[in-house]
């Protein structure tokens, strides 16, 4: 499993060490480093392969993946690594109601709404979760950039790891493998930021950690917030 970090000292420094303005060379598909893109054409071979590289060899991955040309195959590709897990999801839940003898009609709304919904949701969320990290891109990644779409490519084939979600219904592991997934998506997205838009680790980890940290703030008000009014209301009474 390659998480080289040399990349923030070799093709990073020479991004960031470029004139303003200056995005950093092109990468093309298929490079040395092994990386290659989905293709939706070749659906189940080139899907498991992405998958493999993304997980096991994610530095050669998207050091190796184009970084402009092409938003269709990235976002199908995230689709499915969440489809797989709603649906195995789904069917679980059928079974499980089965065996109840309750709940069947839930189930089956509940997974062929996670069929349709799933595909709108993971779209919608990537644009705007790519739009967040490339404005923290901007002001981070500088003077150069690899551009919105080399972000939203990060981001999408960083969604791999959504494809073994499913384990997370394992019992009694399941709370082990969703903190494993948790990390290893920071870790992805991190790496993905890094290659794909020639940086440092540092300078990667800030893009990726600050919406990470704005979000666990806000949980933190909020929760503060509810105790607050809740220990006030006690008092009263």
């Amino acid at each position: 499993m390659d998480f080289n970090t040399g990349s923030g000292g070799g093709s990073g420094a020479s991004g960031s060490s470029g004139g303003a303005g200056v995005p950093p060379p092109p990468r093309v598909s298929g490079g040395v480093s092994g990386g290659t893109d989905f293709d939706y054409r070749d659906l189940v071979p080139s899907f498991v392969q992405t998958v493999r590289e993304v997980l096991f060899n994610p530095v050669g991955f998207f050091r190796g993946i184009r970084r402009q040309g092409d938003y269709l195959n990235p976002l199908i590709f995230a689709i499915i690594c969440s489809l797989i897990t709603a649906i195995i999801g789904g069917f679980l839940g059928l079974i499980i109601s089965l065996i109840t003898g309750e709940g069947f009609g839930s189930a089956i709304a509940g997974l062929f709404g996670n069929i349709i919904g799933i595909p709108i949701a993971t779209t919608i969320g990537l644009f705007i979760g790519a739009g967040i990290y490339h404005l923290l891109v901007l002001l981070f990644v500088r003077p150069a950039h690899a551009g919105y779409e080399a972000t939203f490519r990060a981001v999408a084939y960083a969604q791999a790891v959504q494809a073994v979600a499913f384990l997370a219904f394992i019992p009694i592991l399941g709370i082990l493998v969703i903190l494993v997934i948790a990390v290893y998506q920071v870790v992805l997205n991190v790496i993905a930021i890094r290659e794909m838009h020639a940086t440092t680790t540092g300078r990667a980890v800030a893009v990726v950690l600050v919406p990470v940290a704005i979000v666990l703030l806000l949980g933190l008000l909020l929760v503060g917030t509810i105790l607050a009014i809740f220990a006030a209301a006690m008092s009263q009474s």
